[in-house]
């Protein structure tokens, strides 16, 4: 093959590339504005231990690893050089104004898949299972949902276990008196200092924060369920299937490659930091399940 033609070959290859690029840029608004801004832009969570949280001031996690993998692969589909990673905090409250103003790209943290809030934005595969329990000081002896009875009881605002617990409250007439936190810390630092009788929230936050308590033995997680498992996705721009469909390719292939179970033993069952604490939670045969065949879970 003469040069001249090699040279006509990669000159036609470079031209083909360059107009998938511009193809994708053009059908997907989110991968314009990244394409615009030469920026993918994260939003994570300060205090999500072990998904999405800071040490030395940088965004570490469960999470934030499984975004950077998948900011990684679709860098690898874009024309030019890899988008800067720009991450940027966010909230309960705030996570779905972001998003939809397009201040951020992705979330990667611990929010929660519902069919409510996939009216609001669009969710990816899931990445980890969590149900709604409460956790208690263990002397108080509350081991039921009825013992929550006429007592004050704390949530996070902006979350759906707000929505959980006053449903339950009005089903099975508790007369509880509902208590809302700004943060997951503030809430169980009000039960530590029995400002609340108990913090409901996710089973895997509130074991994250009972592990990390100076005396963790002071703390009682219930057994007892407020809500039936629910997935845990990377939250994306509403009507946006270009985009979305290149984040669970890359999650696929993640999930299909082994990369996952490292990614897991990782964050839940080796020393993390800032403390080499361990979560010590293996992964669920409903977990695994999804990662063997997360497409069945799509929405």
């Amino acid at each position: 093959m003469t040069a001249k033609i090699t040279s006509c070959l990669v000159a036609s290859l470079f031209s083909v590339l360059a107009s998938s690029t511009t193809l994708l840029a053009d059908t997907s608004p989110t991968l314009e504005r990244i394409a615009q801004r030469q920026t993918i832009t994260i939003g994570h969570r300060e205090s999500e231990v072990p998904f999405s949280y800071l040490v030395d001031g940088q965004p570490v996690g469960y999470a934030i690893d499984l975004c950077l993998a998948v900011v990684e692969r679709i860098s690898e589909q874009l024309e030019g050089p890899p988008p800067r990673v720009e991450f940027v905090p966010v909230t309960p409250v705030n996570r779905f104004i972001l998003l939809r103003n397009g201040e951020i790209d992705l979330e990667c943290g611990v929010t929660t898949s519902t069919s409510e809030r996939r009216q609001q934005a669009a969710f990816s595969y899931p990445h980890f299972l969590t149900a709604t329990h409460y956790v208690a000081l263990a002397e108080n002896d509350i081991n039921t949902v009825a013992d929550l009875a006429g007592r004050s009881v704390v949530s996070t605002t902006g979350t759906i276990n707000v929505e959980q617990l006053n449903e339950l409250n009005r089903t099975q007439e508790l007369n509880i008196a509902v208590m809302l936190s700004r943060s997951h810390d503030e809430a169980f630092a009000m039960v530590a200092n029995e400002k609340a009788t108990a913090f409901v929230m996710d089973d895997i936050l509130l074991a994250s924060l009972v592990s990390a308590a100076a005396l963790p033995q002071r703390f009682h997680i219930s057994e007892e369920t407020i809500s039936e498992p629910k997935p845990y996705g990377l939250m994306m721009p509403l009507e946006d299937a270009v985009f979305a469909e290149m984040v669970n390719e890359a999650l696929y292939e993640h999930y299909h490659s082994g990369a996952i179970q490292a990614l897991y033993d990782k964050w839940f069952l080796k020393p993390i930091p800032p403390g080499n604490r361990v979560i010590g939670l293996p992964v669920s045969s409903e977990l695994a399940a999804i990662f063997e065949r997360p497409d069945a879970y799509a929405h």
